[in-house]
């Protein structure tokens, strides 16, 4: 695996999501300049990426995860993210 963070972020992902890293890039680019403190644009980039995961995600955990993000109040590593997410 190559010493390059992004990578190993994108190639985790992959391994955990079963999502294109070149789909991820895309997101990634259409959500450059997005306001992540706007519900309706963080709600509607939440349902997106689980599209693309075809996760299902129960409305109760969307509505967790759209809070956690536009008050500021996400995780910064991805353990601790993932046990959240798994409650």
């Amino acid at each position: 695996m190559s010493k390059d963070p992004k990578n190993n972020i994108f190639g985790h992902i992959e391994k955990n999501s079963n999502i294109n890293a070149n789909e991820v890039f895309k997101v990634a680019e259409s959500v450059k300049n997005a306001n992540f403190s706007d519900e309706k644009t963080v709600r509607q980039l939440v349902r997106r990426l689980s599209k693309m995961a075809n996760k299902p995600l129960p409305r109760e955990k969307e509505d967790k995860i759209v809070e956690m993000i536009t008050k500021q109040n996400v995780p910064m590593d991805m353990n601790t993210l993932q046990k959240m997410l798994k409650k």
